[in-house]
């Protein structure tokens, strides 16, 4: 069964990305065609882009770097998680994907993003332009929540059928590109 990581995409204290990620989960538990984990780029502490080599080399200097990447290695696919901030995603997102190289190269993705009016899309649209320079596949499925103020109560998100079945669709879909990309990765599937 192929590894899912849903990312955690923020880091701020008190952010909504901990329980919507939390959901994102369960639903890709739920859906069944994924071994899911839950990856908090929190917990990672990630300074600001610290390596002295570039990336493209996979030479790490820090433990944290070489945690990192072993986690990012390890998921065959990846559901990111992302708030909207000034039109953008958080820094800690962007930065978490600057650090490695090798290990997003070939990996489909969907994006969870949330925020006002916009749902967090334009975040997503500048992750696209980042991951697809990595080669990362982005599908277009994806789920985006507007007015996120409104489906949070004590802290648990609560989300609504529409964005269920929206979760639903993405997966079915992240599903479908992640078999093919594996066999990209294993050199099954020759690289045109």
């Amino acid at each position: 069964m192929p590894t899912l990581h849903v990312v955690v995409g923020s880091t701020r204290p008190g952010r909504l990305a901990l329980p919507i990620a939390q959901w994102a989960a369960q639903a890709a538990e739920q859906h069944g065609g994924f071994d899911v984990q839950l990856v908090d780029l929190a917990e990672f502490g990630l300074p600001l882009l610290d390596e002295p080599a570039h990336p493209r080399t996979g030479q790490y200097a820090h433990e944290h770097t070489r945690a990192w990447s072993a986690t990012v290695d390890e998921a065959d696919a990846f559901v990111f998680v992302t708030p909207e901030y000034n039109f953008g995603p958080p820094a800690a997102l962007l930065n978490a994907i600057s650090y490695l190289h090798r290990e997003w190269l070939c990996k489909p993705a969907a994006f969870v993003s949330y925020g006002g009016v916009a749902a967090g899309l334009r975040s997503v649209q500048v992750l696209k332009q980042v991951l697809t320079t990595l080669k990362v596949m982005p599908i277009p499925e994806g789920v985006a929540i507007p007015f996120v103020f409104q489906l949070v109560q004590d802290g648990s998100f609560q989300p609504t059928p529409p964005l269920e079945a929206a979760a639903t669709d993405m997966l079915d879909e992240l599903l479908r590109w992640t078999e093919p990309l594996q066999l990209l990765r294993k050199g099954l599937v020759p690289a045109q």
